[in-house]
């Protein structure tokens, strides 16, 4: 069928399959704003999942329901080995600047960036020159004595807590949104959970939605032994049979075609129900199909193209990072599971690869902190990315 209006393609149709069957966190974040904005206690989120379920994009989509209720929004990307500061910094900019529009008294909108630009500020080390000193285009003069100790956690209560001010001035609230969220540091962890405590305490509307890996949980209990009682879990994880049917058969209707029933159920053996491959695989079998209705034969055929695409950007990617011992880890960790999507037992990887369980630990850490695995319970290991193991296995090196 015409590739041209391909409704799988990236940024085509209205509602891309990362959020079909996720209505259910959309109300629930509604419903989140509106106790907010009522000045009622309620927690901040957290979205787990692997990879290719979807949770950015439902980020993206929380993020845009908070714009539409007029609250200040501001989304971060957190890296491994970066500061938060600096990002975070950029982030409630952009909330502070929603509801400056707002705000009748420009002199405390002012104040508020004053401490915001001291907080940014204590991004730049202390013996920096001043050419690689970095500047957070905001123009006011910094404030003294507010969110500027150096100390990311005191700072960090203190900017929350001059923003949320701001946000009540005006009827608000913000919306402060944080993807891979286990990439940050234990310091900015640390800071991010007490000032999430001092919100929850003062009632200020002031909300975080993090998402990240499946062992997001056990990075914050980690930190702060009370990071349970701060934030609502919720895990994203494949979509249903009912649910990834809807986002295969959502955007094709909407272009006036069809997909035969054997068909459906192809897509949905090759995808798992999980979006990402949803749309790789949904994709392809349009471009495949000569005419209407998508056949079988169709996703057959198309197959091998969705998988060469997903073997190079979605697999290949995250493989390529690895180092030669990392790789032999992963590759131990496919063939004990037989490539399937379940834990392997960390013992029994040092038995199959003949090695004593300490001198994996190293290999097993930096794949961690990639990224590419995560601990689902003490003693397991398992891949962060759906399929990926089966990858390894049909992998020609």
């Amino acid at each position: 069928m015409d590739p041209v209006r391909n409704p799988f393609a990236p940024g085509a149709g209205q509602r891309p399959p990362e959020l079909a069957g996720r209505e259910r966190e959309l109300d629930a974040f509604d419903v989140v704003l509106e106790r907010v904005a009522r000045g009622r206690p309620e927690r901040s989120l957290m979205l787990t999942g692997l990879r290719g379920v979807g949770k950015t994009v439902l980020l993206g989509e929380l993020r845009s329901m908070a714009i539409r209720r007029r609250w200040g929004a501001g989304k971060v990307e957190a890296r491994p080995d970066a500061e938060l500061r600096r990002p975070l910094s950029a982030a409630l900019h952009r909330a502070v600047r929603d509801l400056a529009v707002r705000h009748r008294a420009p002199d405390r909108v002012d104040e508020v960036l004053a401490v915001l630009k001291a907080f940014a500020l204590k991004a730049n080390k202390p013996d920096a020159k001043m050419r690689d000193r970095w500047q957070p285009g905001i123009d006011v003069p910094p404030a003294q004595g507010r969110a500027d100790s150096g100390d990311i956690e005191i700072d960090l209560v203190e900017l929350f807590t001059e923003v949320a001010e701001l946000a009540t001035d005006v009827g608000s609230g913000v919306a402060l949104l944080i993807d891979e969220i286990q990439d940050l540091g234990p310091e900015d962890v640390s800071a991010l959970c007490a000032a999430c405590h001092e919100l929850s305490q003062s009632g200020a509307p002031l909300v975080v939605v993090g998402a990240g890996l499946p062992h997001v949980p056990a990075v914050l209990s980690a930190s702060k032994s009370y990071s349970e009682r701060l934030f609502r879990y919720t895990r994203i994880d494949r979509l249903s049979r009912e649910d990834a049917d809807r986002a295969v058969l959502a955007p094709i209707e909407r272009e006036d075609a069809e997909i035969a029933p054997h068909a459906l159920d192809a897509l949905h053996t090759a995808s798992g129900g999980y979006p990402y491959f949803i749309q790789a695989y949904g994709k392809a079998a349009w471009d495949a199909a000569p005419t209407n209705p998508i056949t079988e034969e169709d996703v057959r055929v198309a197959a091998p193209e969705a998988e060469a695409e997903l073997a190079v950007g979605f697999f290949g990617s995250r493989y390529e990072r690895a180092t030669p011992a990392e790789r032999e880890y992963l590759r131990a960790m496919a063939e004990l599971t037989q490539g399937k999507d379940e834990s392997a037992v960390t013992s029994d990887i040092a038995v199959y690869l003949g090695r004593k369980p300490s001198s994996l630990s190293p290999a097993r850490d930096s794949l961690m902190k990639k990224g590419l695995v995560y601990s689902a319970e003490r003693g397991h290991i398992a891949f962060t990315v759906p399929h990926f193991g089966n990858y390894l296995l049909t992998r020609a090196d």
